[in-house]
């Protein structure tokens, strides 16, 4: 199989989405508890994730870790063979089962819950030796699958408006498991009990748009938790068969509309125009959106702000994580310049920013806007001003304040506040900002800064 074709579908793959009926069911308006952003460690193996959520995640109040596929997948380097599942057996480059068994404790006990990101639409595209010493081939894979289990269709999805077309057929020529079939059905839900087993508390679930929404919720009802926390990768496409808000009754679904326009904003429109956003832009209900600045996928195919944005990518993040729209997750990964390049190391991180790591989680702009969001959860946003152009600032009830200035020169002004008056650490500049008794503040922001303060930091 030719790598360039299979890295861009693979892309391309996490990203197309499609509708049906919509289940019923137990399902989360977010994430449950009192923090729900998500970390997604993009291919750091078990034993970084642990340590990590030791030494930031649980420290900054991170609710969520995300991490990538742990199944034995096709051998290789490059990032998306994670995205290509030959066994269910937990054996792929990232760690074993031990590895993965020490990093959910350990995040526990650091009071950071696991997502994993399940590939459960497809198996592999080719014939060889996994990660974990199972042989296979495209439809064949001895124990779990076998040629009987995939669906009929063996042509590459190509009609994103025919339903059947996109959910029957092949994703850049990835076997299509038929999860209409009871034994499929059966044993993918076999393979998330056994992650459920390890204790994880949560799916991301690849590819989702390509598996009817009603597959979905039934292969959810045979789960020993039918209600753990389940967020769908649905892309939205206008004019396709398959379409989001289908999903909406299994769980969160990923709102890709919002990272599209944050972009389109930041990089060329005013920020002025975020003041309704989210439902207001038409987008999903806020209670079962999950929302990004970027993903693996999008940072690679360049629909999304990246890294490589600079100011405009922290800042995207920053308003992220302060206004109240969907459950918010903090991609972190590599740099690349090679789309298919996978982690370096093999995914072990000695230290954040060496060896091409980004750890974007733990860029201080962003890291510190994680505890504002927690202490602002459930506010509405009140105090919103802008200027018209790149400037905005907004609070979230009595509980906080943040301004953003995208302008290229700063900007000097009186915000009004419904803060109590007192003095208060600005998380951004970690400099203190004194709120008067009219709850109103002065302060001068650099081009390309924000400011944040909420209740409760009241010292840098």
């Amino acid at each position: 199989m030719a790598s360039r074709t299979l890295s861009g579908a693979l892309a391309l793959a996490a990203g197309a989405s499609i509708a049906l009926a919509v289940p019923t069911g137990t399902a989360y308006a977010s994430p449950p508890g009192t923090k729900d952003v998500t970390a997604v460690l993009f291919e750091w193996n078990f034993a970084s994730v642990a340590k990590e959520c030791t030494n930031t995640l649980g420290p900054a109040g991170y609710g969520y870790v995300q991490v990538s596929p742990p199944a034995e997948h096709i051998q290789g380097s490059q990032w998306w063979t994670s995205y290509q599942p030959v066994s269910y057996k937990i054996a792929g480059r990232l760690g074993d089962a031990t590895a993965f068994q020490s990093m959910v404790n350990t995040c526990h006990a650091a009071g950071v819950k696991v997502v994993v990101d399940t590939v459960i639409n497809h198996m592999s595209a080719g014939s060889g030796t996994g990660t974990g010493g199972s042989s296979y081939t495209k439809y064949n894979y001895p124990g779990l699958y076998s040629s009987f289990d995939f669906d009929d269709c063996t042509a590459t999805i190509s009609d994103y408006t025919n339903r059947t077309n996109v959910q029957n057929c092949e994703l850049v020529g990835l076997a299509d498991l038929d999860t209409g079939e009871e034994y499929v059905r059966s044993a993918i839900a076999g393979y998330m009990n056994s992650l459920l087993g390890y204790g994880v508390d949560g799916f991301r679930i690849d590819a989702a748009k390509h598996i009817p929404a009603t597959d979905l919720a039934n292969i959810k009802s045979r789960l020993s938790n039918t209600s753990v926390y389940w967020k769908q990768e649905v892309i939205y496409g206008s004019g396709e068969a398959v379409q989001p808000t289908e999903y909406t009754g299994n769980g969160d679904v990923q709102e890709f509309r919002y990272a599209y326009d944050l972009k389109r904003v930041f990089n060329n429109e005013n920020l002025a125009y975020l003041s309704n956003y989210g439902e207001g832009w038409g987008y999903m209900s806020s209670s079962v959106a999950g929302v990004f600045v970027d993903n693996h996928d999008t940072e690679r195919n360049g629909s999304t702000l990246s890294y490589k944005d600079n100011a405009n990518y922290t800042l995207a993040n920053v308003f992220m994580l302060a206004y109240p729209y969907g459950a918010p997750d903090i991609n972190s990964g590599y740099e690349f310049s090679d789309t298919d390049a996978g982690p370096p190391n093999s995914g072990s991180v000695t230290a954040c920013w060496q060896d091409g790591w980004k750890c974007q989680h733990a860029w201080p702009e962003i890291l510190r806007m994680v505890a504002f969001r927690n202490a602002v959860r459930g506010e509405s946003v009140t105090n919103w001003w802008d200027n018209g152009g790149d400037a905005i600032a907004f609070g979230r009830g009595a509980k906080g304040y943040v301004a953003i200035n995208h302008e290229s020169s700063s900007l000097s002004r009186t915000y009004q506040t419904s803060l109590a008056a007192g003095t208060y650490c600005d998380v951004q500049s970690n400099t203190s900002v004194t709120v008067n008794s009219s709850g109103q503040f002065t302060a001068t922001l650099g081009a390309n800064t924000a400011l944040a303060i909420y209740a409760g930091k009241t010292t840098c």
